[in-house]
């Protein structure tokens, strides 16, 4: 147990890590802004410096722009939620202790021997998961455009926070991941993220669907074909 506690005292201590600097330089429609922990949304002004523990969201015909460090360019889409804590790089030590203590907080986890046994990121959010609480229509909205969210750090080069925010996101959103372009996207976002072993675990997972296409079937077995050469297997 004690191996255990360490773990997670060194992982609460790597993720203190901070964001990048972001600043909104254009906006149109609604877009607001969520303070830590707070429940309210605010309308944001252009010039606004954005905090890590913010969160962006925009709303049907809403859409920003934000400078990132000064020099890049990032556009929120409509309907998005976004963590600004997400919209960084993270070097491969914090991907892999973050992934951990995901994967810790997930009820998913299994304790043998006071040692911890983290499954694999399909089992976190797969076919063998515990069913979820019913949500509400307004809950499975807030996961929608979370979703979204996961998609634009995706497309932004964000890989490694798309793949853990992504595999969050169908963890308490289950019923996200009956598309298969979502589980997709969870795959590709671990294999740039050069998390190839989980990668290919997703790419199993998704495989063993009996609801897949010829080309999506096709698709995924190109994939682990891959995977599996790049490893010698």
């Amino acid at each position: 147990m004690k191996n255990i506690v360490s773990i997670l005292v060194m992982i609460g201590m790597t993720l203190a890590a901070q964001s990048e600097d972001i600043v909104l330089r254009k906006s149109n429609g609604d877009v607001f802004v969520r303070h830590g922990v707070t429940e309210t949304w605010t309308k944001v002004a252009i010039g606004d410096v954005l905090k890590p523990d913010d969160t962006m969201k925009t709303g049907k015909r809403g859409s920003a722009l934000l400078v990132v460090n000064g020099s890049k360019r990032m556009t929120l889409p409509a309907e998005v939620i976004v963590d600004v804590s997400d919209i960084r790089n993270l070097s491969q030590e914090e991907l892999m202790l973050k992934l951990t203590m995901q994967k810790v907080r997930s009820s998913s986890y299994e304790w043998k021997n006071d040692q911890m046994n983290v499954p694999n990121a399909a089992v976190v959010h797969g076919a063998d998961r515990t069913p979820p609480v019913p949500l509400t229509e307004n809950g499975l909205e807030i996961g929608r455009l979370e979703w979204n969210g996961t998609k634009v750090l995706f497309d932004n080069g964000y890989y490694s926070t798309s793949a853990l925010k992504s595999m969050d996101v169908l963890r308490r959103y289950p019923s996200l991941g009956d598309k298969f372009e979502n589980r997709l996207l969870v795959a590709q976002a671990l294999e740039k993220a050069n998390l190839r072993g989980e990668a290919l675990s997703e790419y199993v997972s998704i495989s063993q669907s009996e609801k897949l296409t010829a080309g999506q079937r096709e698709t995924v077995a190109e994939r682990i074909a891959q995977l599996r050469k790049q490893s010698g297997e």
